[in-house]
């Protein structure tokens, strides 16, 4: 009798900023639903990591952390495939974060790519904190508490798997032995595709141009409406490009092939309008958000269900954790039992 093999561990998050929008489903949560039945993932919702800019006030961030967490389970991660956990409500994560900062040299932190863009383009807070220089290496001890195998990210993140891999390296070659303590996770490429919001730019909530899961189906007609088009067809004879035109690309992403044929004709040919086509690029998003909306109702009428969720997902990561520190530990020659 051959036995199962052991699935590969997976470990993915994301900052509470509020209800999510269609970029975060297509950029990141409808690949974690499909992970699920390859991978054993732990997700969490990455609070701590909320306070690295946002440390002045955080006064929503328990607020905005249930309100991901109802848009994950109403988008389909299942608390029976997953463990789904809020980062502080596991403390270890500190812990190894301290032990890792012991180690790291300050060139590494300083030369994470998103730290030198995100200080130049944020002007209205100060970003001169430990706390927002570390939040990388924050991520690794995120990362490695769990021995993660893989870690889904876009092109954008690649750096910061790096430097996880190079953080248990390092701790590797200081205190292990002939097996190394902690494993080096690989990037799992997502394929990044391509979302604009209503105004044609990438979607994105500092910019206001969102469409958010729970937007009622009215709502997302509304805004679909006013949505920015082809800028060549300027008047309805005009025939237009749905390869340069940003509803074209919600088309590529949520309607059928046989939409699609009928938006190439249309619009190459003057044949149909742009509210038309517009109509055409809604009915193809109320399909996937509606039944979203649904699923996340009932969570919203039993809020408790999701806080269950969370209290189990947060024991099941921090039994896990314990494992990793237990090791990371001994190795160090700082266990916690007397020998």
């Amino acid at each position: 009798m051959t036995s199962t093999p052991t699935r590969k561990r997976v470990l993915s998050g994301m900052r509470p900023t509020g209800k999510l929008h269609l970029g975060n489903y297509v950029g990141a949560l409808q690949n974690w639903v499909r992970m699920q039945d390859e991978y054993q993932c732990f997700f969490e919702v990455a609070d701590w990591h909320a306070l690295t800019t946002d440390y002045a006030d955080p006064s929503r961030v328990k607020e905005n952390s249930m309100d991901v967490v109802l848009d994950w389970l109403a988008a389909g991660l299942d608390p029976k495939k997953s463990v789904i956990f809020i980062q502080s409500h596991v403390p270890a994560h500190a812990e190894l974060h301290l032990l890792f900062s012991m180690i790291t040299p300050l060139g590494w932190l300083e030369r994470v790519p998103t730290y030198k863009e995100q200080r130049e383009n944020i002007k209205d807070k100060d970003l001169g904190t430990y706390g927002f220089l570390g939040y990388p290496l924050l991520q690794a001890a995120d990362i490695l508490i769990y021995r993660a195998d893989c870690v889904p990210v876009g092109e954008d993140q690649v750096a910061h798997v790096e430097l996880t891999r190079e953080v248990a390296r390092r701790f590797n070659g200081f205190y292990g032995t002939a097996n190394p303590v902690l494993p080096e996770p690989r990037s799992l490429l997502t394929p990044a595709a391509k979302l604009p919001g209503t105004d044609g730019r990438k979607m994105s909530k500092s910019y206001g141009n969102t469409i958010l899961l729970t937007d009622p189906e009215a709502v997302v007609r509304q805004k679909l409406k006013t949505m920015v088009t082809d800028p060549a067809r300027v008047r309805r004879s005009d025939p237009g490009n749905p390869d340069v035109c940003p509803v074209g690309d919600l088309h590529k992403l949520f309607s059928s092939k046989e939409t699609m044929a009928k938006v190439y004709e249309g619009c190459r040919s003057a044949g149909i309008g742009c509210i038309e086509c517009k109509s055409w690029a809604a009915d193809g998003l109320v399909q996937i958000l509606n039944p979203i909306r649904e699923r996340r109702q009932k969570f919203e009428e039993n809020p408790r269900l999701a806080w269950d969720i969370l209290e189990d997902g947060s024991r099941r990561a921090s039994a896990a954790a314990a494992e990793t520190m237990k090791d990371v530990r001994t190795a160090m020659g700082m266990s916690l039992e007397l020998k």
